[in-house]
């Protein structure tokens, strides 16, 4: 019998006994409570922490599709590589491993931190690549030490075969940047992955990109794969084919040598560029490779500035070349025009214009002008048209307008007029700069893409098309190769005599005894073309009696030439300017020459589209079959 008697506290047995079972009671339902809330309310929420700490999602990224030019010569391939990767969720010391990584395969330990806390992700588990291109000894010991969160990873780097030839073409691949992981050109692109910065990579970086892969792995406490339960392959990029002749690419660089300046080769009958070349370049390889930042400051900040291409960006000076559409406004406007007299200079109000020739060409009929280029029969037909009507057939060229090529980064140049100056400068605009535009100097800017245009549209009668680099896509889904198509632009329209003039003008250029270009002349083919020279600063009449090599170089005019062949039916249209170069038929017309001599040798006069894109797909299945 259980005792009443009652403890100090006043409390009896039986009331200790009830209190007790009250506290064990409580203590049950609290627990039995937490466990069904954990259990039952929680049980997605620490399932999916339980799961992600066993079983994870790996991206298994595709591969790039590759880059053939129009003969299919593999232009950029994927060279296989091994990188080291941290999962930094699975390392709990950075600092530790870092130091420890460095020692281990004699790295820069404090590069490898700054690469991981640069290139934190926010995707769970997202390997970070603090260092490319292990070697094999070195693959071997990440293997054998299985460090937590450290792993090598097995990927493919862009290469680019031809070393820097094309590169504004090609362009090159570096990681994905925070602005363009925003992008929706870069949707569900993930952060770490390599994606086209410039040229084609660029442009045509969707389809070249492919689709990711993944892989469901079981890991262990450590992080270490220990399973695979699932996997999705990878979708591999489409192959793509541009428009460019390697080899004739190969000759217009080595044509161009280490001078500064811009090459253009297109096919008039369709816009396919078959060259693009410009000086200073850039190391493809270099970029793809990563550099860090300090050498990327190098190369953006370099004088020379070796990503500007200058083929699309770079506004000039057309000088003489202009002369070419306002012959066409002299023909149209004034029915062939009339013989006029050059004396060397030509006397506008107070002010004298003088003639590259200081003792003047005497009487000069439209052929002539142009052949001998006689500044002074254009100053009289410039004043007689008029600056607008000098702007309509230069823009009806497409002269100062963006051409709409697949490139990226096209500066449109500018032809000037009365409207154009009120409205950018407030302005009216006086008779007396009528006389520099229509020699291509003053507020006249037009680039290197232009001219070749300008003489593409000239040689096909006016027949424009937009200019492009892409030949076609090899579609993996369809296995066929996918042509681009030709994109016409409008017709200049202008009588056929005008045309037949300024081709017998053009060719004279070439050949006749007082032409400016005799450089260009060519065994194989017949060449029409037009001199320039663009000044860089007024020169006084003391610079202009010195030799050329007595001028300092960047005092220098710029030189242009530009052609189209055969005259009769082109099937190649290129542009040349050499910076500094001087004069056009002693710098760049003998550069002109050896691209076009290259394509006739190369191609011959063969159709442009049918028989290439059958010879292209066979080529395309005969290397995927071996």
């Amino acid at each position: 019998m259980i005792t009443l008697e009652r403890d100090a506290l006043g409390w009896t047995i039986r009331q200790r006994l009830a209190l007790a079972t009250v506290v064990i009671t409580l203590g049950f339902v609290s627990l039995l409570s937490r466990s069904w809330f954990l259990q039952v309310l929680q049980h997605e929420k620490y399932l999916k922490l339980a799961t992600s700490n066993r079983i994870r999602e790996v991206v298994e990224p595709s591969d790039r599709g590759l880059i053939f030019d129009r003969a299919g010569r593999q232009v950029v391939i994927n060279t296989p590589t091994f990188s080291l990767a941290l999962v930094l969720d699975d390392i709990k010391d950075l600092n530790a491993t870092a130091d420890q990584v460095g020692e281990m395969l004699g790295l820069d330990a404090g590069h490898i931190k700054e690469q991981a806390r640069r290139q934190r992700r926010s995707v769970p588990y997202l390997p970070v690549t603090v260092q490319t291109d292990l070697t094999m000894d070195q693959v071997a010991e990440v293997e054998w030490a299985r460090l937590p969160g450290v792993r090598v990873v097995a990927e493919t780097r862009r290469q680019y075969p031809y070393g820097n030839a094309a590169a504004h073409v090609l362009g090159y691949v570096s990681e994905v940047t925070e602005k363009q992981l925003g992008d929706n050109a870069f949707l569900g692109v993930l952060p770490g992955a390599q994606v086209g910065q410039y040229g084609v990579e660029r442009s045509y970086d969707a389809a070249l990109r492919g689709v990711d892969g993944a892989r469901q792995i079981e890991v262990d406490a450590q992080g270490f794969e220990t399973g695979e339960i699932e996997r999705q392959p990878p979708v591999v990029g489409n192959d793509l084919y541009l428009s460019i002749d390697m080899e004739v690419q190969r000759v217009a660089e080595e044509a161009l040598g280490d001078r500064a300046g811009a090459v253009i080769a297109i096919d008039p009958r369709n816009g396919q560029v078959l060259a693009l070349v410009s000086h200073p370049e850039f190391s493809p390889d270099e970029l793809a490779r990563g550099v860090d930042s300090k050498r990327w400051k190098e190369i953006i900040t370099d004088p020379e500035r070796p990503l500007f291409n200058r083929v699309l960006q770079g506004t000039y000076p057309p000088g003489s070349v202009f002369k070419i559409p306002v012959a066409a406004a002299v023909l149209e406007k004034f029915h062939g025009g009339q013989d006029r007299f050059c004396i060397g200079q030509y006397r506008f109000g107070n002010r004298t214009f003088r003639d590259w020739k200081k003792q003047g060409h005497g009487l000069v009929d439209l052929y002539q002008a142009v052949v001998q280029s006689c500044d002074v029969f254009f100053y009289q037909y410039g004043d007689e048209l008029g600056v607008d009507a000098i702007a309509d057939f230069a823009t009806r060229f497409g002269l100062g307008k963006l051409s709409g090529i697949d490139l990226g980064g096209e500066s449109p140049g500018l032809i000037p007029s009365t409207e154009w100056k009120k409205r950018a400068r407030g302005q009216v605009w006086y008779p007396g700069e009528t006389l520099s535009v229509v020699i291509g100097q003053g507020y006249v800017s037009t680039t290197p893409l232009q001219i070749a245009q300008l003489m593409a549209a000239v040689g096909m009668n006016g027949q424009r098309f937009v200019p492009r680099v892409q030949l076609g896509v090899w579609d993996s889904q369809l296995d066929a190769l996918k042509p681009a198509p030709s994109r016409r632009l409008q017709t200049v329209e202008l009588s056929p005599s005008t045309y037949t003039a300024l081709h017998a003008a053009m060719a004279g250029v070439v050949v006749d005894p007082h032409g400016t270009a005799h450089a260009a002349r060519s065994k194989l083919v017949t060449v029409a073309g037009k001199t320039g020279t663009a000044q860089v600063v007024s020169q006084s009449d003391e610079m202009r009696e010195m030799a050329d090599d007595k001028v300092p170089l960047k005092l220098r005019d710029h030189a242009w030439f530009a052609a189209f062949a055969p005259v009769d039916n082109p099937v190649i249209a290129v542009g040349v300017l050499v910076e500094h170069g001087a004069h056009g038929g002693g710098a760049s017309a003998p550069v002109a020459r050896q691209v076009i001599e290259s394509y006739i040798t190369q191609r011959g006069l063969a159709p442009p589209d049918e028989e290439l894109y059958k010879v292209l797909e066979q080529r395309h299945r005969e290397r995927e079959a071996t």
